[in-house]
C-alpha cells in the first residue's frame, strides 16, 4: 500500500508544451501562418492557444507536428509529476 501512496503520476504540462512547440518552430523556421496553412485553419487562434499554454493540440495535430518537426510526440508533449500530496515536479 505504501508504494501506491508514494506513486508520482504524470500530468501534462500545457505551458511547457507550448514553449516546446515554439522552440521547434523557431529551430525549423516555421511561422504561425505557415502552420495555419498546413493545418488548414481559417484563423491562427488555435496555434496561438497552443503556444501560450492555453490548450494542447489534438492527437491528430500532434501527429502532424511530430512529422513536420521530425520528432516523436513524446518529445513535443511536456509533463510534470504530481505526488500523492498534489505537489509537482517538472521533468527535463
Amino acid at each position: 500500500m505504501n508504494r501506491i501512496t508514494n506513486l508520482s503520476r504524470p500530468v501534462l504540462d500545457v505551458e511547457s508544451t507550448g514553449k516546446k512547440i515554439k522552440s521547434l518552430m523557431d529551430a525549423s523556421g516555421i511561422t504561425v501562418r505557415q502552420l495555419q496553412s498546413i493545418f488548414g485553419f481559417d484563423y491562427p487562434q488555435a496555434i496561438y492557444a497552443w503556444l501560450n499554454g492555453r490548450n494542447l493540440p489534438t492527437v491528430d495535430n500532434l501527429i502532424v507536428l511530430s512529422e513536420l518537426f521530425g520528432v516523436t510526440i513524446d518529445e513535443i508533449i511536456q509533463k510534470k509529476y504530481a505526488d500523492s500530496q498534489g505537489s509537482y515536479q517538472l521533468t527535463a
